[in-house]
């Protein structure tokens, strides 16, 4: 399904003042957090916190979502039937965290299934070693996956690859030679596409530091990626700037659509504009720039 994503925001289950600010925010996604943001002894207290939510805050045009726990915890299963079962139908996605494997999403999908929940998508976070061993596999599992997101946190803990803190850059970056997270991240990437699925860059811990978080997006979006999660209001701007098409992009995709229709009305099947060949491969990039401003558009 399309689904314009360019911020994902967090927010914990048990901070309900959090919840209702984000139902208002500049959020193109709101996800209610079960899982990491949540003690073990208030996942009940947030359960009924996420069916309120559902139940009763207006989230205009927001995609809207819910963390489970990993499904190799005893909180998945409640998670899954406390909260769809009291307020499926206000429900867009279901968030499920270090999927492993398509056993994972499996799981998931036949509670769904058995709930009675058809239009419930899933969203698969690859945030360990299996999921990226198993990131082709996870993808093309299940017709209820709709995105991967990468998990630069958990990640990273379970490589056992040094980090200061989630998603930031540090002196181990500085010193790698080329970027740290490339191959899971081009990994993620290539198995949502051929799947047809979005993709969903992780977040940047600090939200003081703009300057880092245009770096983090910016690198997402080089690589195709749709749009990042978010851990504070304050970075949702610089999110939804940085993954919609610039003016120039859009003015350009424009010149080489309109360039290619008078080579395609007048039999070539490639032309010039500024110098440069313009061909099929051509008009399908300049398609997706196109389809993102639609996009953003309507909403």
């Amino acid at each position: 399904m399309t689904r314009l994503t360019r911020s994902m925001l967090f927010v914990p289950a048990v901070r309900w003042p959090m919840i209702e600010k984000a139902a208002g925010s500049a959020a193109d996604a709101v996800c209610v957090d079960l899982e990491d943001s949540v003690p073990p002894d208030q996942k009940a207290a947030g359960r009924a916190n996420v069916v309120r939510a559902f139940r009763e805050l207006d989230f205009g045009r927001r995609v809207r979502m819910f963390r489970i726990n990993a499904v190799d915890t005893p909180f998945a299963y409640r998670d899954i039937i406390g909260v769809v079962e009291a307020a499926g139908d206000r429900i867009d996605l279901i968030v499920l965290p270090k999927a492993g494997g398509p056993r994972d999403v499996h799981f998931v999908e036949t509670l769904l299934q058995q709930i009675g929940a058809p239009h419930i998508g899933i969203e698969a976070q690859i945030e360990n070693a299996a999921g990226f061993l198993y990131s082709r596999e996870i993808a093309e599992c299940s017709p209820r996956l709709e995105a991967l997101i990468f998990g630069p946190g958990d990640y990273s803990a379970s490589m056992q690859m040094p980090a200061r803190s989630i998603g930031e850059f540090d002196a181990h970056d500085e010193l790698y030679p080329g970027h740290r997270w490339h191959a899971v991240m081009h990994t993620i990437m290539a198995a949502a596409r051929a799947n047809d699925l979005r993709a969903m860059d992780g977040p940047f811990a600090s939200f003081k530091d703009d300057p880092g978080l245009q770096r983090s997006c910016q690198i997402a979006r080089a690589l195709g990626y749709d749009g990042k999660q978010c851990i504070h209001p304050a970075q949702l701007e610089t999110a939804n700037q940085l993954f919609s098409p610039t003016a120039e992009e859009i003015a350009h995709a424009e010149r080489v659509a309109q360039a290619y229709e008078l080579a395609a009305a007048n039999g070539l099947g490639a032309v010039t504009l500024d110098g440069r060949m313009i061909d099929a491969a051509n008009i399908r990039m300049s398609r997706v720039v196109l389809e993102r401003k639609k996009l953003g558009e309507a909403k």
